[in-house]
Parts: C-alpha cells; structure tokens; sequence
C-alpha cells in the first residue's frame, strides 16, 4: 500500500481525526500513531512501523547510546490504537505536542504511511519543498553517482 495525496481536516474536540475513506481498510488491523521526525505525526499500519523502525536499527550495535536513544525514540513516542466505528483515530496529547498539531491539519500521503501535518506547518514545509525540488533532485542524483 502507497500512502498518496493531500487532504485538509478538522480534529474533533476530543482530538479525533477522521481518516481519509480511501485508507480505512489499510488500517483494519490497527493504527500505530507515532512522532514524526519533522513536525508530524505518522499513521501506521503496525507492521509497517515496525519494519521501518528495524531498518533504521539494522546493523548498529544495540549496546551503543545512540541505538537505545533512538529505538526509545521509537517505542515512547508512539501509540498502538485503532479506528473507531466513524472511521476516526483519536490523537494522544504527547503527539499532539510532539507535531505541532492545531485544530487545522492536513494528512499526507508519505509513502509508506500518512503523515498529520499542522496545516499553516505543511504549507511552508511544503511550499519550501516545491521551490527547491529541482536542486534535491540533483543533490540525491550526485550523491548516489
């Protein structure tokens, strides 16, 4: 599953988000909501997340400092959940904090999961983003040379 597309929500005031139609099945077996390393929140399919942060992991010693910061990063600051009847996933306050979150927020599609962006956050992240993709493009394109 491809996470695709941009879309402007409301959280409710329990801090409820309703996830876009498309991508409700993806997450029948669950949700996995977890601190982004921008200003995000990510929504992942459990098995997803912990794929992603194995791979992170993988090949770095788990007795140096920095793999137990990181995996803890992992763990603390992520919530196992799953959608309500409503198709709605509600946001624990430590994430709320952790991105930024307001009111406002746009979901974002991000490959491997989508992302809660505060919405005036996405669009100067985003905005910057499109102004340079040009010049990221070429910087990955000679890294990899």
């Amino acid at each position: 599953m491809t996470f695709r597309g941009t879309f402007d929500l409301t959280l409710d005031a329990k801090n409820r988000l309703t996830v876009p139609t498309r991508y409700r099945a993806s997450f029948a077996e669950g949700i996995v909501l977890a601190a982004g390393l921008e200003d995000c929140v990510a929504i992942w399919r459990p098995e997803d997340y912990d794929a992603w942060t194995a791979a992170a992991l993988e090949g770095h010693s788990p007795l140096s400092p920095e793999f137990r910061k990181l995996k803890r990063h992992f763990t603390a600051n992520s919530h196992p959940t799953e959608l309500d009847g409503a198709g709605r996933v509600m946001v624990p306050r430590f994430l709320l904090d952790s991105g930024k979150l307001t009111k406002d927020v746009s979901v974002v599609g991000a490959g491997e999961c989508l992302e809660i962006w505060d919405r005036t956050g996405w669009a100067a992240y985003n905005g910057e983003v499109l102004e340079n993709v040009s010049d990221i493009a070429a910087g990955l394109q000679s890294s990899a040379g």
